[in-house]
């Protein structure tokens, strides 16, 4: 189970973004969050940032953390998304394969050790932070609907939490 451990266990695992201390990560040396959209910043059917979402990345810029979203998801959608915050983007990531991770740490021109992935899916976002040894935040999905595809990673993805809890790996509980 260690194996499993490394690569699925988020290093934390937070309600949502707005739990995440982003002056902590500053003043730990981190210069890059590479951020899911859809169920991790906003629900998947919402198209524009919420004041608050746009309060959070203005924060960040302001402790000089540069953010770039990294989704699965089609051009249109993350482009149009993107373009109201400032950020860069990459669509069509293929989370959680490797290429999108390292593009996005290049974009921004940090080191690995640097770099935040904080997202919704451990089969994904987690799961592609952690094969590149980078420090993974997990949150709780904005909305309980999902694709197909995305419905089946949670059910594998709720047996995986469900073991992480009973080993007492992960303390918070969900609502």
């Amino acid at each position: 189970m260690g194996i499993v451990k490394n690569l699925f266990m988020p290093n934390a695992y937070v309600q949502s973004v707005f739990e995440i201390d982003i002056e902590k990560l500053a003043s730990n040396g981190v210069k890059g969050i590479i951020t899911d959209l859809d169920n991790t910043l906003v629900g998947w059917d919402v198209k524009e940032p919420t004041e608050r979402i746009k309060e959070w990345f203005a924060k960040a810029r302001k402790l000089g953390i540069t953010v770039t979203i990294v989704s699965n998801n089609n051009e249109e959608r993350v482009s149009s998304f993107s373009k109201d915050l400032e950020v860069d983007f990459i669509f069509k990531a293929r989370k959680p394969m490797g290429k999108a991770f390292k593009k996005a740490i290049k974009q921004m021109n940090i080191q690995a050790k640097e770099t935040v992935v904080i997202g919704d899916q451990m089969l994904t976002d987690v799961f592609g932070g952690n094969r590149n040894g980078l420090y993974t935040i997990m949150v709780v999905p904005v909305k309980r609907t999902d694709g197909f595809i995305t419905k089946f990673n949670r059910l594998i993805e709720r047996r995986l939490l469900n073991h992480f809890r009973k080993k007492g790996y992960i303390k918070w509980e969900e609502n």
